[in-house]
């Protein structure tokens, strides 16, 4: 069974043309599906849709085996599908990283001695112990991305979304993130323009071409 399945999806914003005309696909366990296609095509659009932050006016969303048609259907897909937002300054707001990190686990129920746990071993399994007790604002747009990763992968979910995430990345930074990606255990659906970033990660590739996902060789 499908992790993720979207079936027929339409959408478009308001006044605007159609940017989602009967778009699918399906996540399954090991996947790393990466997505492309020209900006405004509906990339963003469709990784929102699978948390729930925007609603198709057509179509089926099913999630972890649910399908998802109100609010409260997509809280717990919010807790299995981690969202790495294009822009890290949507997702960092903590004063330091290691409260950024803990802010997931503790909304979760966990202690603060067990929040401080997972920080510690987030941090160290990426290989950012050093970023710990940085403040998060002054964190280069690199380290703050690699930071938003950890910040997801702080609430062990099941799928990775990722939207652009070698945005702002320098070639150091790009080649930590790919090692990091390949060494997870998760299913990914990654959006991304960088061409060589989505040929080496890839276990299977589609763009989103006038509304709807087609597969790439």
């Amino acid at each position: 069974m499908p992790l993720i399945e979207l079936t027929d999806l339409h959408f478009s914003y308001p006044g605007q043309d159609p940017v989602l005309k009967g778009a699918s696909l399906n996540l399954h366990a090991g996947d790393r599906l990466t997505i492309s296609g020209h900006n405004g095509a509906g990339k963003s659009t469709l990784l929102r849709m699978i948390v729930g932050l925007l609603k198709p006016e057509r179509g089926t969303i099913k999630a972890f085996g649910t399908v998802c048609r109100s609010e409260p259907d997509f809280r717990p897909v919010r807790q299995k599908a981690g969202f790495v937002f294009q822009d890290p300054d949507d997702q960092l707001f903590c004063p330091t990283v290691a409260e950024d990190i803990a802010f997931g686990p503790l909304n979760l129920g966990k202690s603060r001695d067990e929040a401080a746990e997972i920080v510690e071993t987030v941090l160290r399994n990426l290989d950012l112990i050093s970023l710990k007790d940085r403040i998060t604002y002054k964190l280069s747009g690199g380290e703050k991305r690699l930071v938003s990763l950890a910040t997801v992968l702080a609430m062990d979910p099941e799928v990775l979304l990722l939207d652009e995430p070698t945005n702002a990345l320098d070639e150091k930074n790009e080649a930590q993130l790919m090692e990091i990606l390949f060494g997870l255990p998760q299913a990914m659906i990654i959006v991304s323009h960088d061409a060589d970033f989505r040929e080496k990660l890839s276990t299977r590739a589609q763009q989103l071409d006038d509304g709807i996902l087609v597969n790439r060789d």
